[in-house]
């Protein structure tokens, strides 16, 4: 897509492959929502580190939708792939129908936070700008860029619900897809969370955080501004031994946990556990006003139950403290729900070039859909919550897939 190849009235889009070449504050200065793995920061750090690019197969071009003299009104973040991994909505078995009809799948055009499964908007909007008329001009341009890469499909994925309405109304068909997620029901301490839940559920709870807290020195929060290259090393090798121990994909590169502590230290902090006078494990999380989101973990000595206190505990703790309404601790998932997680919705919108694939396809997805929303409804019955408690019904109102730490 050349740079300025689209125009609608006073809307001109103009796309970059570079998240460098665009000016940061502009980009940041864009309705993220809660959400930070859209920030100019996080891009960035993926960047240079080389987790996203052409080696990586997430190769960018980043879409700006500019007013003559407002400036950026708009922007979308898309990545024209050669394959589905670190998708976390995934369409393997797509792909997997494509071949067999013999339809090329790949390339496809993803628009998402790369390697990173948490909701988030995908049409990043200054505030005032008319929505429709953006989402409208930048969705052109999406096609455009699908278009000249030879892209069989457009997928935007773990986006807004909202996002997902309005794509609907110019041709992108929705899936129903669901995580497990942590609400904030107004508790002012730990024990008034565990109040809300079942005297059994309740009971276990306390009794693992016992265990842990008896193996271990101590847990704390570093923020991003105060890690060193040791901790940056060690976050590093947690990482790499969790996905090697689990079966996982490294996404990310070496380089990236010290490159994003430099672009985003007021989001980055790490839950640190410390045993025998010294750091044994470690959980990275990113932090905003309207959110937490846990990404890994990992360790240097197993010791039972940790999992749960760095990657989970700490963190619901931590909300309750700072009054944080939202905690998205990753993918995977049953696991989630005995410690105070709720199944919640999420959203993506497809669009196929193949007609009979379209069909088969948005077919497959309205079947879909009845069967995510039944098992919503039964693992929320399975929540841990007092029936009379706050939060005992969870939130249908917002798939498991699987992702190291999650």
């Amino acid at each position: 897509m050349d740079p300025a190849s689209s125009t609608t009235s006073r809307l001109v889009i103009r796309a970059e492959t570079k998240i460098g070449k665009i000016d940061g504050a502009a980009w940041d200065r864009l309705d993220h929502g809660p959400s930070p793995f859209l920030r100019h920061g996080f891009l960035r750090a993926l960047e240079d580190s080389g987790s996203i690019g052409s080696r990586a197969g997430w190769n960018p071009v980043y879409l700006l939708a500019e007013e003559a003299g407002v400036g950026l009104v708009g922007a979308v973040a898309t990545f024209i792939k050669v394959h589905s991994y670190g998708e976390y909505i995934f369409d393997w078995s797509w792909a997997s129908a494509a071949d067999r009809a013999g339809v090329e799948y790949y390339p496809k055009l993803v628009i998402a936070a790369p390697i990173t499964p948490a909701t988030g908007r995908r049409v990043l909007l200054a505030p005032g700008a008319d929505a429709d008329a953006v989402t409208a001009g930048l969705c052109a341009g999406v096609r455009e860029v699908a278009d000249q890469a030879g892209c069989s499909s457009i997928h935007w994925l773990f986006c807004t619900a909202d996002e997902q309405a309005r794509l609907a109304t110019l041709g992108f068909h929705p899936r129903a897809s669901f995580q497990f997620h942590w609400h904030n029901r107004g508790w002012s301490t730990w024990d008034d969370f565990l109040a809300a839940m079942a005297s059994r559920k309740r009971k276990q709870l306390r009794k693992e955080r016992a265990r842990v807290h008896a193996a271990i020195d101590g847990l704390r929060w570093v923020p991003g501004r105060e890690l060193t290259p040791v901790q940056l090393d060690a976050l590093d090798r947690w990482y790499r031994t969790t996905t090697d121990h689990h079966g996982g994909h490294d996404y990310l590169q070496p380089g990236f946990f010290h490159r994003v502590a430099e672009t985003m230290p007021d989001q980055m902090l790490i839950a640190e556990v410390a045993a025998d006078g010294g750091p044994i494990a470690g959980a990275l999380f990113f932090e905003t006003a309207g959110g937490l989101y846990g990404r890994y973990w990992g360790t240097d000595r197993p010791i039972e139950l940790l999992h749960f206190e760095t990657a989970y505990y700490a963190a619901i703790e931590r909300c309750i403290e700072r009054g944080t309404p939202l905690f998205e601790a990753g993918a995977q998932g049953e696991h989630k729900l005995l410690r105070g997680f709720v199944p919640t919705a999420t959203f993506s919108a497809h669009w196929i070039r193949h007609p009979d694939l379209h069909r088969a396809i948005t077919s497959f997805c309205s079947r879909e859909a009845i069967g995510v929303a039944k098992q919503m409804a039964e693992l929320a019955e399975h929540a841990p919550y007092r029936r009379e408690a706050p939060g005992a019904a969870g939130d249908s109102t917002a798939a498991p897939d699987d992702e190291p730490g999650g």
